[in-house]
């Protein structure tokens, strides 16, 4: 199985890693570190949030109603307001605040070399991507008969094992 980031930045998404870097006027190899920096962030959100009483089935609701994947099968959108509107809404159910979305940022920055500024710019683009990227796969194959994108999202670390990310999470809530 493919991981989470592969699956997002993968070949068949390579229209919209270019229109990234047409719209933020960067290097296609910098809008790829980018993305593959923020990435990780969106994919914790979003295992955060399916882990937590109604969450899952909100996902579900939100890829079976795919407005995203036509941002991967037209990436010429990405850079248009409807599509950063629609990125920020993303990012406030996958993280929540502004300030978190910030930190992400700043995190990506230290870890890339790469603009905190133009991270921020880059956040709502990557979210819409990411949603975009599920949506697809849901439609191809819907979690409840292939279980292999709910296993990418809680799979965090890569490993192909989403046990030792959901003893994780159980652990985080005895604490």
């Amino acid at each position: 199985m493919a991981s989470l980031l592969d699956m997002v930045l993968g070949q068949q998404n390579s229209g919209a890693v270019e229109q990234v870097a047409k719209s933020l006027n960067i290097d296609p190899a910098d809008a790829l570190k980018g993305l593959g920096s923020l990435l990780p962030a969106l994919q914790g959100g979003m295992k955060k949030n399916i882990s937590q009483q109604g969450g899952l089935e909100s996902l579900l609701e939100a890829l079976n109603q795919d407005r995203n994947s036509r941002y991967i099968d037209s990436p010429e959108l990405l850079d248009q307001q409807s599509s950063i509107d629609n990125g920020n809404s993303i990012l406030g159910h996958i993280l929540g605040t502004k300030d978190r979305s910030r930190e992400v940022a700043r995190e990506a920055s230290q870890q890339t070399g790469l603009d905190s500024s133009l991270l921020k710019k880059l956040l709502p683009m990557a979210a819409t991507i990411f949603m975009g990227s599920l949506s697809k796969k849901q439609a191809e194959e819907p979690m409840g008969r292939n279980p292999n994108l709910l296993e990418s999202i809680l799979d965090s670390d890569g490993d192909g094992s989403m046990m030792d990310d959901l003893l994780g999470m159980a652990g985080e809530f005895f604490r």
